[in-house]
């Protein structure tokens, strides 16, 4: 049987499970020292009221532009873990739901993006971990960083040094985060995309794409902010410095309602265009790519 055609004539064509980590992987190449500054902000004192700005200029001054690399490979460790499963769930469930591309009801789509989400979020917090660590290291003094080769040494020193259960520190707020913002970016991205197809005035373009994940971005970015805070302040903890997460909870908020978004201008400007640029990327993949529908 042959593909059926879109009103354009063009065959409809569907994402393979590894279009998701590779399109977030190449995103991630891109938006990383948008990364490294939300890091670097969330995971300052009450005291550092530093803008996202001055805390690149003082990067680039003691470090050298390179410094906002720092972390790159455990960066894309994190993506083609993480993005890789979240995806990968996500479409094949879709497929499996709806193999003729037909259409998704809302909570079958949510309940699809949190199960994903959980899943991607476990698979990949300990190359989260290192990702944070690699960030932060370059604002510690020089003789208290851990100085991680790559990725990979990363892996092996802490579980050598700190044990493989310290891989997964953090765990429970990097799979509750990464539920928020599955449903967020995936299941609003293609809620969004279409209800836009519907109107009339778009096309399954790339400016059907870039508004799709603007907004999804946005969504996203305003779900999951207090939990990547509190995510990120854990996998970055030293050993005993929180008893539990009432305690990392308790702690932050001493410091201020606020102090749960402590980072949010940067942890939009950085996942808006993260979404931006992994949905465009993956829409190519699947257009030029894509197994057509039967």
């Amino acid at each position: 049987m042959s593909a059926p055609a879109t009103p354009t004539g063009e065959v409809k064509k569907i994402g393979r499970w590894y279009f998701g980590g590779l399109a977030s992987a190449a995103a991630a190449c891109c938006t990383h020292p948008l990364d490294l500054l939300k890091v670097h902000m969330q995971t300052g004192g009450a005291k550092e009221k530093i803008g996202i700005m001055s805390q690149t200029a003082h990067i680039i001054k003691s470090e050298g532009i390179l410094a906002l690399y720092s972390g790159l490979s455990a960066s894309l460790l994190r993506q083609l873990t993480y993005s890789t499963t979240r995806f990968a769930i996500y479409e094949v469930s879709k497929q499996q739901v709806a193999p003729n591309g037909e259409s998704i009801p809302f909570l079958t789509r949510l309940s699809l993006a949190a199960v994903a989400g959980f899943t991607g979020g476990l698979v990949g917090t300990p190359g989260d971990m290192i990702n944070v660590r690699m960030q932060n290291d370059v604002k510690l003094p020089k003789n208290q960083r851990r100085n991680y080769k790559h990725a990979i040494d990363g892996l092996f020193r802490v579980a050598r040094e700190e044990g493989v259960k310290k891989l997964f520190n953090g765990a429970d707020w990097a799979s509750s985060r990464a539920v928020l913002v599955t449903v967020g970016q995936l299941c609003f991205y293609d809620v969004v995309k279409a209800k836009l197809l519907t109107t009339g005035h778009f096309q399954d373009n790339l400016t059907t794409h870039f508004t799709s994940s603007l907004a999804a971005g946005a969504i996203a970015t305003t779900m999951t902010q207090p939990l990547d805070v509190l995510k990120t302040r854990a996998m970055n903890s030293k050993p005993g410095e929180f008893k539990g997460a009432l305690d990392l909870v308790s702690f932050t908020a001493k410091q201020g309602p606020m102090a749960f978004y402590k980072g949010y201008i940067p942890a939009f400007v950085r996942l808006g265009p993260h979404t931006v640029l992994t949905f465009i990327f993956f829409e190519q993949l699947r257009m030029n790519f894509g197994k057509t529908v039967e």
